[in-house]
C-alpha cells in the first residue's frame, strides 16, 4: 500500500468507528477493515492488556495466542519498550512465540490510553520482509486514530 492507500485506509477507519460506544465491536470492526484491505497478510487484531498481561482481542485469521506476558514476544516486546516493533524475519527475533507458525514477518503498534499502553495492534504475513517503512508508519497512523476515537474505551 501506498501512503496515500493508508490515508484513505486510516480515513474510513475513523468514519466506522466514530461516535460508537462499544471498544469490542470498533476493534473486530477494525480487524475486519485492515484484513480486507491488507494484501499478503495472514492474521490483523489487537491485544489488550488485563491484570499486566496482553489478552487476545478482536482478530481476523486463524486462532491465536490467548496471553502474551510483556516482554515476550514480539507483541509482548512492543508494550515493554512502547515502541512500534516491525520484524523482517520473526525466526530471528529472540523469544518469538509462534502462534501461526506460517507467519514470518510482523508489524505491532502500541495503543495508548493517558500515555499508557492498554494494548496492541498485530499484524503478521507468511512472507519475510512483508512490510515497508510505508507500511510501519500507515498503521502507525491508524493506531492513532483508534487511540483518538476510543479514548474512552481502551
Amino acid at each position: 500500500m501506498t501512503e496515500q492507500d493508508y490515508r484513505l485506509l486510516n480515513e474510513q477507519l475513523a468514519a466506522l468507528i466514530h461516535d460508537v460506544p462499544h471498544l469490542t465491536a470498533n476493534l473486530a470492526n477494525a480487524s475486519a477493515l485492515l484484513w480486507g484491505a491488507l494484501e499478503e497478510i495472514n492474521w490483523v487484531g489487537f491485544y489488550l492488556l488485563e491484570d499486566g498481561v496482553l489478552v487476545l482481542g478482536p482478530f481476523q485469521g486463524k486462532p491465536a495466542c490467548i496471553e502474551i506476558r510483556p516482554g515476550r514476544g514480539v507483541c509482548g516486546t512492543a508494550v515493554e519498550q512502547d515502541e512500534t516493533q516491525s520484524v523482517p524475519n520473526v525466526l530471528e527475533f529472540p523469544g518469538h512465540i509462534a502462534c501461526d507458525a506460517a507467519s514470518r514477518s510482523e508489524v505491532v503498534v502500541p495503543l495508548h490510553r493517558s500515555g499508557h499502553v492498554v494494548g496492541v495492534l498485530d499484524v503478521d504475513s507468511a512472507q519475510p520482509g512483508r512490510f515497508s517503512e510505508t507500511d510501519r508508519l500507515g498503521l502507525e497512523l491508524l493506531a492513532r486514530t483508534l487511540e483518538r476515537e476510543l479514548e474512552a474505551l481502551l
